[in-house]
């Protein structure tokens, strides 16, 4: 659904949720990332390495100056298309980062417990990530480059992205040491699995087909308790040669325990099958981009 087509609360919501998903990004990158040098790819290992080279800027800087720099390109080169979310998160972050290098300067990692700190430098990034994916939007950073070359190249962006994360990475064990560099390449690796992950729980949904004789009040509880639609099919028992009619709805966890429930009280015969979903596009869900 476009932005402009949204009703006011719905874009509050939205924006809602894009701050709350940067905030948690930022505070993976500032307080786990930045002080174990962990360069797992993206603006933020770049700015890493950047802030070891040329001491006389921080990494935070480093990330304004970068995500700054792309932003332009972004509206320059692509126009609207580029994403008015996109711009909100990246610049948001770069504020984000930049001020919290004033308000909570660090000297050194907040434990000494390495691989503790590269789960949190990698969950929460991803985590905040998965959130802005889902919305259709990004941290900008090297998504806008992937952007750029799409459009002016055939080339694999995916590949070309998975490349240039690995070199990024590749830097740290020189700039950094070995131990640190293996740190960023565990990290990357886990990076794009946490993201899968928490992408598959965030979008996850029941598709429950119920296959009843006593369909009536099953449909009735689905369409006026669980604010739900659902489509009724005729059907015969291949057994029993009774006539029967399967409900197909889509709903949340939550919903789909009580049909279960209630399902069973109608129709204690009643046949349940219920799957995990992740793409469902239509009312009430997911328009068609």
């Amino acid at each position: 659904m476009e932005q402009d087509k949204l009703a006011p609360k719905q874009v509050f919501q939205e924006y809602v949720m894009l701050t709350v998903a940067t905030i948690v990004m930022s505070v993976g990158i500032y307080f786990f990332k930045f002080p174990n040098h962990f360069s797992t790819g993206g603006v933020s290992g770049i700015s890493i390495i950047l802030g070891e080279l040329a001491p006389h800027l921080s990494a935070g800087a480093f990330v304004f100056i970068i995500n700054q720099t792309l932003l332009l390109l972004g509206f320059l080169f692509l126009g609207r298309s580029f994403g008015i979310r996109t711009a909100y998160v990246s610049i948001l972050m770069s504020c984000i980062i930049w001020g919290l290098e004033s308000l909570v300067p660090l000297s050194a990692p907040l434990t000494d417990q390495p691989l503790l700190e590269l789960v949190f430098s990698v969950a929460l990034p991803a985590i905040g990530s998965a959130i802005l994916f889902n919305m259709q939007a990004s941290s900008g950073g090297t998504d806008i480059i992937a952007m750029l070359l799409k459009r002016k190249t055939s080339i694999n962006i995916g590949n070309c992205l998975l490349l240039v994360d690995f070199l990024i990475t590749l830097a740290a064990c020189f700039v950094f040491g070995v131990e640190t560099g293996l740190f960023s390449i565990l990290g990357l690796a886990l990076k794009s699995v946490i993201v899968d992950l928490v992408l598959e729980n965030i979008k996850v949904h029941k598709c429950c087909q119920v296959i009843t004789s006593k369909p009536d009040e099953i449909v009735s509880f689905i369409v006026d308790e669980l604010k739900r639609g659902a489509t009724r099919i005729k059907g015969e028992g291949a057994y029993t040669h009774e006539d029967k009619t399967i409900i197909l709805t889509v709903v949340n966890r939550t919903q789909a325990v009580q049909l279960r429930k209630a399902a069973k009280a109608v129709d204690p015969m009643c046949f349940i099958l219920i799957t995990n979903t992740t793409e469902i596009i239509g009312k009430g869900f997911r328009g068609i981009l």
